[in-house]
């Protein structure tokens, strides 16, 4: 006795993935973030030319975000968080600034606004599944 194949194939999409991880972040708090990047748009005369001009920062809100302290040595920076971001937030605002990927536009920030407190990124790792990007994982230090 054979069975047919039915053509119904079980698996996970990678749009399924970024789907889970938005549920998974918005369920452990969905806080929101700013991450500041700069202004590359500036008037073209001679002052900005010698750097006389402060080119000023854009912020721009990222949610869901979930935000987790992390240990730190005595000698070490006072504060490590570590700020989990959703790919589809991400990605979105990549893809609005013509970017190959969220990691290229993440490693192009200045900092993390959270709560009041400015982080300098430390680290950035990207988390895949199937060739699609669904979480990214930054370390930001005060």
């Amino acid at each position: 006795m054979r069975m047919a194949s039915t053509g119904v194939r079980f698996g996970v999409s990678g749009v399924a993935v970024m789907r889970a991880a938005d549920a998974m972040l918005r369920s452990l708090g969905g806080a929101e973030v700013s991450v500041l990047f700069p202004l590359s748009a500036l008037p073209g005369d001679s002052s900005v030319q010698l750097g006389m001009v402060d080119p000023g920062v854009e912020e721009v809100k990222f949610s869901p975000v979930v935000a987790l302290n992390l240990p730190t040595e005595s000698t070490g920076p006072r504060q490590r968080v570590e700020f989990l971001l959703a790919a589809s937030a991400v990605g979105a605002e990549a893809a609005a600034r013509s970017l190959a990927s969220g990691l290229k536009l993440l490693e192009g920030a200045l900092g993390i606004l959270h709560q009041g407190q400015l982080f300098h990124i430390e680290n950035i790792v990207t988390e895949c599944f199937g060739g699609t990007e669904y979480l990214y994982r930054v370390v930001g230090v005060e």
